[in-house]
């Protein structure tokens, strides 16, 4: 009961890249980068498992952005000539690649997911970005037609997803923040995208829907969003009805209303218990009542205390103290709820 986990990135050591930044630069490069970036997946392994955490992550050490360290792998992109875009609704204004070609994988995009199963008998988890996400964070000068280049790169991410399964991952999450930005869309085609990435796979598959890193242009947006948070409300009964096996959420110090769950009906949620966006550390106490207020609308059996977003701009103290408090929280809450 309540198996913990994480949404899926962490800081990288400083030894690897920068830190404290959402895009960092690397430390190294060729092969002292390789090794660098397998030393990091392994030492968070390792601070996973002394966590106490069921359900770990390789961290995406190996990937500088979680969208882009997938893109890095696929022809028919140009990254030299990059165009300005409004990412998730215009939230953010960046200088983004173009697709001008056919899309097509250039072989394994994700061979770290291999190497981080051999090194943990732990239940692994490995990340990738959903079809809807990736498609809002690249321009298209070749399909003509946002849904059409999504669905093309759902297929590729189908293909690698595949790979990573018969790596012998437990759990194949796909990242989609831009569902809380195109809500109607979300519906309409973003969880058919889902569907077609998932094709054939045999293995747990999720989707992690938040309302971002704890960075100024998310905190920025958060305060226009009222006091509360509906968004969720617009596409949870499509999600409901798909599918995707787990739907990983923001929980704790958000606005979203916590009935929301409710209409996650059949699915396994996890709840995100830990906040990316405070250095706070939550206490034990925090978290096991988080978990309380959420099993009001999701059945213990379907419950995972997780966190609300990746770690990957946090400091490295502060995210081991969440996670020693993630799991703290939750032995807590298997013994108050059991």
């Amino acid at each position: 009961m309540f198996e913990t986990t994480i949404a899926g990135s962490l800081p990288k050591p400083f030894w690897l890249a920068e830190t404290n930044v959402l895009w960092p630069k690397w430390r190294a490069s060729g092969a002292e980068l390789e090794a660098a970036k397998r030393d990091a997946t392994l030492l968070w392994l390792k601070a996973q498992e002394d966590a106490g955490l069921d359900i770990v992550s390789d961290g995406e050490q190996s990937r500088q952005h979680f969208v882009h360290g997938f893109l890095e792998f696929v022809e028919g992109i140009d990254r030299d000539h990059k165009v300005r875009m409004g990412i998730r609704n215009n939230r953010y204004d960046a200088m983004v690649p173009k697709v001008v070609g056919k899309l097509r994988l250039m072989g394994r995009a994700h061979p770290e997911a291999k190497y981080a199963r051999a090194h943990t008998k732990k239940k692994l988890k490995f990340t990738l970005p959903g079809p809807m996400t990736i498609a809002d964070t690249i321009a298209d000068e070749f399909y003509g037609d946002r849904v059409k280049m999504a669905m093309a790169f759902a297929d590729l991410l189908n293909q690698e997803a595949r790979a990573i399964e018969a790596d012998g991952v437990d759990v194949i999450q796909f990242d989609e923040p831009a569902f809380n930005a195109f809500t109607k869309e979300a519906g309409a085609w973003g969880i058919e995208g889902l569907h077609r990435a998932i094709d054939g796979l045999k293995c747990t598959t999720a989707v992690h829907i938040c309302y971002g890193y704890g960075i100024k242009q998310n905190i920025d947006w958060k305060k226009s969003l009222g006091g509360e948070w509906r968004q969720y409300e617009e596409f949870f009964p499509a999600l409901a009805k798909s599918k995707i096996k787990q739907v990983s959420l923001e929980c704790h110090h958000s606005r979203v209303p916590p009935d929301l769950m409710k209409l996650l009906a059949g699915k396994d949620v996890l709840v995100g218990v830990i906040d990316v966006a405070s250095d706070q550390v939550e206490t034990p106490e925090e978290v096991a009542g988080t978990i309380g207020k959420a099993l009001e609308f999701v059945p213990k059996e379907r419950l995972y205390p997780c966190t609300n977003c990746g770690m990957a701009p946090m400091e490295r103290g502060i995210a081991l103290k969440k996670l020693a408090a993630l799991t703290a929280g939750a032995a807590i809450a298997r013994q108050r709820y059991k």
